[in-house]
């Protein structure tokens, strides 16, 4: 072969090339790889789904533990053997992201009803961590196999998992309403949830309610389900951002501690029993501790930490002659006593993110249940 033809190989392989390369917009490419990727993280990771109320992890999670049988009446199995079925059937995003979810669901100061029932340190309302998943157990909590009930009978659609090795289900059959009964939080790309738990017999009755009367109003159902139900108490202060919230899925929540001012012979306390939702108690006594120094408070002559497995107490010792109830109005204006819940109602309805009021939730969940019933019926007949 010439040097003549070895140009003309080369200028044809060149060519060749050139018809394979792609010519886009940078502009386009990038918008539309961006809403990809927003779509994958909102349906695949950071909202729950309407109907159980749980994200993929979360239900994998659940799931992994139920063909594990490790069920409320069982014993016990070691995290560690949970986390690593789950990562390697189901969830391959790491064991920590794993650990730490089912963590949180075993904790009942993150969840008002608890799907995991922990055995070990699982971490506390001081903000200490969880034990490593090789030292702690767990299993499902009874609540949680609740939402497990008839995943045998073709109530629920199933696809294949990760490596098309098994099947896990799209959404579990949820017999409780776990997403208006736990709440959930999460950030995705462009937008987050928070959405705040509730009582468990309000909100049955709330949905009995809507399927005996579909055209209730928000304000009769509030008459039912009055306000969310967080697991560590407190007091909602004010009934307008429990309203917007109801109203239009959106609203900010003023949470307040539970505070008694004990009086005795010669002096006074305050005694705190309850606070508000995600607060850190350890570091609420150091707020409070701060505050006295800080604004150089004399009349609080003592502070202690009397929690124990009965309950919390946190005693603040007054001196004699101190004024009570300006004390504690200046904790609630100048420390964590007193903070702000922003309601967002967010999740998915058939697979597009939407801002829910609490009638739609409860709609959502009921339709849910619906088709759960009649595929339930159609197994069984068959």
């Amino acid at each position: 072969m010439n040097e003549n033809e070895h140009a003309e190989e080369r200028e044809g392989g060149e060519e060749g090339e050139r018809e394979r390369v792609i010519e886009v917009s940078v502009e386009d490419e990038m918008q539309s790889s961006y809403i990809d990727y927003a779509m994958s993280v909102i349906v695949g990771r950071a909202l729950p789904d309407a109907r159980d109320g749980l994200k993929p992890v979360h239900r994998r999670i659940l799931y992994g533990m139920h063909e594990l049988g490790v069920r409320h009446d069982r014993p016990h199995k070691k995290s560690a053997r949970i986390v690593g079925d789950v990562l390697g059937k189901y969830h391959p995003h790491g064991d920590v992201a794993v650990y730490d979810t089912m963590v949180r669901m075993a904790q009942d100061f993150s969840y008002r009803y608890p799907l995991v029932d922990g055995q070990g340190n699982f971490g506390s309302v001081d903000g200490d961590a969880a034990a490593a998943m090789r030292y702690t157990e767990a299993r499902l909590s009874k609540i949680a196999e609740e939402l497990l009930v008839d995943l045998d009978k073709d109530t629920v659609a199933w696809s294949p998992n990760f490596d098309n090795s098994l099947k896990e289900p799209q959404i579990l059959p949820a017999k409780p309403p776990n997403l208006l009964i736990n709440g959930s939080s999460g950030i995705a790309v462009g937008m987050a949830t928070n959405m705040p738990p509730h009582n468990l017999t309000e909100v049955v009755d709330g949905i009995i309610n809507v399927i005996d009367e579909p055209e209730v109003s928000i304000g009769e159902l509030t008459q039912i389900i009055k306000a969310p139900d967080f697991p560590t108490g407190g007091i909602i202060s004010g009934y307008g951002g429990i309203k917007s919230a109801y109203e239009t899925g959106r609203g900010s929540l003023k949470l307040r501690a539970k505070a008694e001012i004990e009086i005795t012979a010669k002096k006074e306390r305050i005694v705190i029993t309850e606070i508000p939702y995600q607060v850190n108690k350890s570091k609420l006594v150091e707020e409070i501790a701060e505050f006295a120094k800080k604004y150089k408070v004399e009349s609080i002559r003592g502070l202690r930490d009397e929690s124990d497995r009965k309950g919390m107490r946190i005693v603040i010792e007054l001196k004699t002659g101190a004024n009570a109830p300006i004390i504690l109005n200046n904790l609630y204006k100048r420390t964590q006593l007193e903070t702000t819940f922003g309601v967002i109602n967010l999740a998915l309805v058939d697979g597009e993110p939407r801002v829910l009021t609490l009638k739609e939730l409860i709609e959502c969940y009921i339709k849910h249940r619906k088709e759960v019933t009649i595929r339930r019926l159609q197994y069984e007949l068959e």
